[in-house]
């Protein structure tokens, strides 16, 4: 059955193993049948039970949610700099580890080191494939087996159920709790610190805002005393920012390079977040603290290969010119989009997308207000129009939606519709698709 002429295109397009099993499958489904199989009815069964397997998992989809850093739908787009980096790493042998100078083995920190420095002010600098990993990675190496000192206020759990605690665990440190949850004094640090003590933690509560009557220690106040306890400061900034998001009229998170300037010792931040670029998490801060980080034996499971290391590299190459970075890279274009720019998209597109629901369906223009996402800014939200539908079987909609060919993902609030049109970037695409819809 697997040389009948009608299965030759299926073969040709996923290979003869998966064909054979496709037909396997098929003749378990015609065990009994007493009719004479039909090879094209078989060929179109086979190739609807491999359809899923010839196409990737890994869908693009209009990310239409009012998230922009969606951790969901993969967080940062890269700049056309960073693709072009990364597929020309793919293609090619590269300088991964060599010198090319000394025709000698090199270090791969050095592609992104220099300007990971020149960006924070830092020392020195090291990667590792994200921020969770860094964090691990430099208790580890700085505090495997003691004490480190952290308020209670910021012992963070974040998505897919990583806490601080448990991370310290796992990296071999013992959690000294201070303070209380909306309160924590200096002099809670200074009692606490005992001859076992490692280091001093800091973690930037980014992904939610304890308002009231509170009180945390700042770095500015925290640095003395851990110079003169010989302690070093820890601060895990989650998000991490390379730039004064204020610039572009957006609310102010702490940077990297004022993490540094404070004294912080070693600084951790992502970099497929606010920064923009792939997945990874950075390490900035004093030399004899990353030199000791880097060299421990857990960085070689946590390292960054090729093709990210590309992109990022050229990624912070974009934050050399400040001037040209919000029209080249693609998350802060987002985020510092005009919602008058955003209303009058929703207008372009409105008359289309009322055309593609058909009767039965209220469709309008809703101002809503969105989320920058991953853990940056929660209270903070980002005012925005999106394109609403209200009528019955929202769910339905929803899903005729994420059955085009590029899937529209929205979401459901107050029994409406929304599609935030702020992390549209495509208007074209979008449009030419909505003929296809089947509500």
């Amino acid at each position: 059955m697997a040389n009948w002429p009608a299965l030759a295109p299926l073969i040709a397009r996923v290979g003869r193993p998966l064909v054979v099993e496709a037909l396997r499958a098929w003749s378990e489904a015609r065990r009994g049948v007493p009719e004479v199989a039909d090879p094209i009815a078989c060929a179109r069964w086979c190739e609807a039970r491999l359809a899923g397997l010839s196409t990737s998992s890994l869908r693009r989809v209009f990310n239409l949610t009012g998230t922009v850093l969606h951790t969901n739908l993969g967080r940062a787009l890269l700049a056309e700099e960073a693709i072009e980096a990364a597929v020309t790493a793919m293609r090619s042998p590269a300088t991964l580890e060599y010198d090319l100078e000394g025709g000698a083995r090199g270090e791969r920190d050095d592609h992104i080191a220099p300007w990971l420095c020149r960006l924070t002010g830092a020392e020195a600098a090291t990667a590792v494939n994200n921020n969770a990993g860094a964090v691990l990675l430099a208790l580890s190496a700085l505090a495997a087996g003691r004490e480190v000192i952290v308020s209670r206020g910021e012992l963070i759990e974040i998505g897919g159920a990583f806490r601080i605690p448990d991370i310290m665990a796992r990296a071999g440190c013992r959690l000294v709790e201070v303070g209380t949850t909306n309160r924590t004094h200096l002099k809670d640090y200074a009692t606490a610190i005992g001859p076992d003590t490692a280091a001093i933690m800091k973690v930037h509560p980014s992904n939610y805002a304890v308002q009231g009557f509170t009180r945390s220690v700042t770095a500015a106040e925290l640095v003395p005393l851990a110079r003169e306890k010989g302690l070093p400061v820890i601060e895990d900034l989650g998000s991490g920012t390379l730039v004064d998001l204020e610039t572009w009229g957006l609310p102010h998170e702490p940077t990297a390079r004022e993490a540094v300037a404070a004294g912080i010792d070693v600084v951790t931040f992502s970099g497929d977040k606010l920064l923009g670029g792939p997945q990874a998490g950075l390490l900035v801060g004093r030399r004899t603290f990353i030199e000791r980080i880097a060299k421990n034996p857990m960085k070689r499971a946590l390292r960054l290969d090729k093709v990210r290391l590309a992109a990022l590299e050229a990624t912070l190459r974009l934050y050399a010119d400040p001037e040209t970075l919000v029209k080249r890279l693609p998350t802060l274009r987002a985020l510092a989009r005009p919602a008058t720019e955003i209303h009058g998209q929703a207008e372009r597109l409105l008359p289309a997308f009322a055309l593609a629901l058909g009767k039965g369906w209220q469709a309008g223009i809703k101002p809503v207000r969105g989320q920058i996402g991953s853990g940056a800014l929660p209270v903070d939200l980002l005012p925005s129009f999106a394109l609403s539908v209200k009528g019955k079987s929202l769910d339905r909609l929803a899903d005729a939606f994420r059955r085009l060919p590029i899937p529209v993902i929205g979401r459901i609030q107050d029994e409406t519709l929304l599609f935030d049109l702020r992390t549209l970037d495509n208007e074209a695409a979008f449009a030419a698709q909505l003929p296809k819809l089947a509500p």
